[in-house]
């Protein structure tokens, strides 16, 4: 299974084999909360099967959703990356599956044993951040435009 998923990819048959036995699951319920923002954390967590919503708080205490993940895609890696705390929650919107990988794991099982898999790893979480960047920074580019325009083309 996880010769398919992107995260993954690049990585030789041993090392697959290695993090399918070493890697823990989670089954999550629907509605059950896999992480809360504003949470610290050293953990991820790859999506096996199901649907998990993305919120954000608003300035006045209420949600709105932001993504929306299913098999093959991740979340939580910047907490890997670095010490900040969660910047979303993630819920479960249909019954899911997860690989939970902690800071721990990437460093036991590709730091320490091999670092081009631990290379790969990061550079698969590198450039799903640059996608997820691009992503945002043209919707923000798209907001500020339709609201520039909506107040300085007056007629």
């Amino acid at each position: 299974m996880l010769r398919d998923i992107g995260l993954f990819g690049g990585l030789d048959e041993e090392t697959l084999a290695l993090l399918a036995r070493e890697l823990p699951t989670a089954t999550v319920p629907i509605g059950a909360t896999v992480v809360e923002e504003g949470d610290t954390s050293a953990e991820m967590f790859v999506v096996i099967g199901g649907e998990l919503e993305v919120v954000k708080r608003g300035p006045k205490g209420g949600e709105f959703r932001v993504a929306l993940f299913g098999p093959g895609d991740w979340f939580g890696e910047m907490s890997i990356l670095d010490v900040q705390p969660r910047s979303a929650t993630v819920r479960a919107v249909a019954p899911t599956m997860l690989v939970r990988i902690t800071a721990e794991h990437v460093e036991k099982l590709l730091y320490r044993r091999d670092l081009k898999a631990y290379s790969l790893l990061l550079m698969n979480i590198a450039r799903e951040l640059s996608r997820r960047l691009r992503v945002a920074d043209g919707i923000l580019g798209q907001f500020v435009t339709t609201v520039s325009d909506t107040y300085t083309n007056r007629d």
